[in-house]
Parts: C-alpha cells; structure tokens; sequence
C-alpha cells in the first residue's frame, strides 16, 4: 500500500516523496466499500457492489444484486472487509486461504462468506489477525489495462502530489524497485488546484491513447478524485488497480483511502463510520483523551513528553537490551487525568512488564507527572514495577510527591540508568512470571 511505500517512491520517483514522519499524526482509515461509496458520491465510476454481514445476505447481494440488470449473468468478487492490505495473499485462523476470491456460480458466495465472517485474517501487515466482520461482493471487471493512481500529501513539495504508474494491479513497491522509471509524479499547487494540463500528462504517462474516449474519462476521474481529496480532508487516496475496460470505460476496481483526524468535526459524517473494533482497543482508548499511543510488540512500558524524548527513549532500551511495548507521548500540556489514564492504559495491558515514565518537565510539570502516576496508582493499584526519571520544572516537588506516596517505585537520575533499570526489572517480572513466582520490588534511591 501506499503508505508503506512512500520511501520506495522517495528514492525511484525523482526524490520527490518524503518519508511519512513518527509523532502525534492519526489518520481515519475506512473499509473497501465505505471509501467506495464516497467515490460514487464524487462522480467517480466504480464497480457495483454490495456488503454483506451474514453469508445468506452475500448470498442473496450476488444472486439479486449483481444479476438484476438485466445484462446477463455476471461474475463476482467477494472480498473480506479488514484494515489491511495484502487480503489476498493472507489466510484466515480457521485455515481457510485468502480474502479475496471469485463468485461464479450460485452457492459460492455463502460458501465463502461462511469462512470469512466471524473468523481473524493474517495478512503480512496484520500478523496476528484482524476479525472479520462483513465482506464487499462486486461485480468483476475485466480489464484491457491496469494501472495504479493516487493521491497524497507530501512533506517535500508542501501540497498534495499525484502519482501514476501504467503498471497497475502490482505491488507499487515492487514496481519502484524494479522498474522506477514507469513511476511519475506531479506535485500540486493547492491554491490552483490540479490542473487540465496537469490531469493529462499523467494521462499520457498511463499510456493511455490520446484519441480514444478512455482518455478524457481518466482525465475526469483525476479530476472528480482530486475534488474528493480536497472535500473530504483525505491524507491518502490511492487507487490500485484503477482499470481501462475492453468497452473502453475507466472503473477504480480497489482503492484504500485515509482522512485527517483534525478534521473530524467537519468530516462527522464519515467519521461516524470508522470501525473501532479494527483498531488496537489501546491506540482507541487514548484517543479518548488526545494521547498519542502506538501500540508496539516491547514488554516496556514508556509514559514520556515529546515525540522526540519518545523516540530517543525507545533506542536507549533497545540499545540496553530491552524492547518498548509502546509509543506515549503525553504532550506538553497534559493534565493530570490524561496521564493517569495513561498510566492506567499501561498497566492493565498484559505485554507490559515494567513502566519506565521519562518526563523532561518544560511546558509539562514533572509534579503533574507525579499526581497522575499517584492517582491511577491510588484508583487502580501498582501491579508492576515502575522506573521514574523527572527532570525540570517543579522535579523537587515531585520527588517529594512519590517519596510520601506510599507506593514504592523506582527512582532514577539519567536516562540511560532509568532504561537500564526499567530493562533489568522487565527481565525479571518476565522471568518469574513464567515459574509462576511473585515478585515484589523495593524502592530506592541513586
């Protein structure tokens, strides 16, 4: 998908890409037949399709849906409906293989939803599964001419960018390291707007015959899609394949599609359809109270101010031999209540077998740090070891805060004694875990 290839098309694609950054950037992120329902409403020729929650209602969207038109019998795609790419490629817990698979007889739809609804997808990008909970069944296309379309916006160039490749229905990552000259892109200026000139030298790129009318249809879509990228606060709208068919129409046969999460209060319409149990019920909670988590596969828990403090917290423990379970970033301006439910999402997760809080107080008071830390311990108790570095404003009062407590936590001066304590503790909670053995740890001083 496109948001992992971006550093493809940075080094194949004139460099013109940048890399997507690590910090507080959330992006709604939508099911197949949800970002296909918005292209229609933006004029934009899609195939038709139908969801479906229960394998008789597949069932009944493949023998009333797709075969109502009266242009004969018409075959079906039925695709599973999860947050990840690679649905194909991927296979289901209960054993049956991939997402994604034609319908061509009755029978078959309910077959395949059968195994699909209810049951978890491993793909590459969702190795542990992901719960399937309705699939999309569209009519198939068949298609004289794949290629692969999107939109973005771009660090490097500051405005949106347009990319387009001929080689459609591929992984673009594989096309831009294999063949990087067959990628183009145009960057945008977003007080003109996408321009006619610009829509059809992409056009051409796609190697589509200038007199033919497919032509002038793709030039539309570009349009219709930059529309829809611009009224709908869209990061992301990438369309692969997007298909030239033999009767010479042009049809996005799959598209993934990302929103701002800023714009959340004038976009309510479609954020009211985001899928929250597609989501890591942790990054979902924090959400809640504008923290910013990304959940990790570590057994260190980090509580820190600032994307970089975060960033440079996660190497140290890396670099001692540990591995963070999480990115949090409180921010500056946190409250007291943001980072007891901070703490609290950090406690009660199960991965988590030390807390190491790193706090450099500017903006953010370490004695706010302190409270929170105090209060979910009072609310929820302390049922793992937790190693504190403060430092800044107010960190003598926080000190004081945590000595009369009564909790006992782990304090520490530096940074790299915090993570050297906070990997060692982790190891041992680990470890005794295993043998079943209660560990409890004591506090002290350096």
């Amino acid at each position: 998908m496109l948001s992992s290839s971006v550093s493809s098309l940075a080094r194949h694609a004139k460099r013109r890409t940048a890399l997507p950054t690590i910090g507080a950037v959330r992006n709604l992120n939508v099911h197949e037949y949800i970002s296909m329902e918005i292209m229609k409403e933006h004029g934009i020729a899609i195939p038709e399709g139908y969801v479906a929650s229960t394998p008789e209602e597949a069932e009944n969207q493949y023998l009333k849906g797709l075969q109502h038109t009266g242009q004969g019998h018409k075959d079906g795609v039925i695709k599973a409906q999860v947050l990840s790419g690679g649905r194909g490629l991927g296979h289901f817990k209960n054993g049956f293989q991939g997402g994604v698979h034609m319908v061509t007889k009755p029978g078959q739809a309910r077959e395949f939803a059968s195994q699909m609804l209810g049951q978890e997808l491993v793909t590459k990008q969702a190795p542990n599964g992901i719960l399937c909970s309705k699939v999309y069944m569209m009519e198939r296309m068949y298609m004289r001419k794949e290629m692969y379309l999107s939109l973005l916006m771009d660090r490097s160039s500051q405005g949106p960018l347009i990319v387009a490749s001929p080689n459609g229905g591929t992984s673009i990552e594989d096309v831009a390291a294999s063949n990087p000259e067959v990628i183009f892109t145009q960057p945008i200026n977003i007080i003109k707007g996408l321009t006619e000139e610009q829509c059809r030298y992409m056009a051409e790129r796609l190697r589509i015959d200038e007199v033919s009318p497919a032509f002038d249809k793709t030039v539309l879509l570009m349009k219709n899609l930059y529309d829809m990228f611009i009224s709908c606060d869209c990061t992301q709208i990438e369309v692969n394949p997007l298909a030239e068919t033999p009767d010479g129409d042009v049809v996005v046969c799959d598209a993934k599609v990302n929103f701002d999460d800023n714009a959340g209060y004038r976009q309510r319409s479609i954020f009211d359809l985001r899928d929250y149990s597609q989501e890591d019920p942790r990054e979902v909670e924090a959400s809640k109270y504008d923290l910013n988590y990304i959940g990790l596969d570590g057994n260190i828990g980090c509580m820190v101010n600032g994307a970089g403090l975060a960033m440079s917290t996660m190497d140290i423990i890396q670099v001692k031999g540990g591995s963070p379970a999480n990115f949090l970033d409180v921010g500056g301006g946190a409250t007291e209540a943001q980072v007891q439910k901070g703490f609290e999402i950090l406690n009660n997760d199960s991965n988590v077998k030390a807390i190491l809080v790193n706090i450099f107080g500017g903006i953010m008071k370490c004695d706010v740090i302190a409270n929170g830390i105090i209060n979910a311990a009072k609310e929820i108790g302390i049922r793992k070891p937790i190693v504190i570095r403060l430092q800044g404003t107010n960190v003598e009062k926080a000190k004081l805060l945590i000595e009369g407590c009564g909790f006992k936590m782990i304090l520490a001066n530096d940074l790299e004694d915090a993570a050297t304590k906070a990997v060692g503790v982790a190891d041992i909670a680990a470890q005794a875990e295993k043998i079943a053995v209660d560990v409890k740890f004591e506090s002290f001083d350096l």
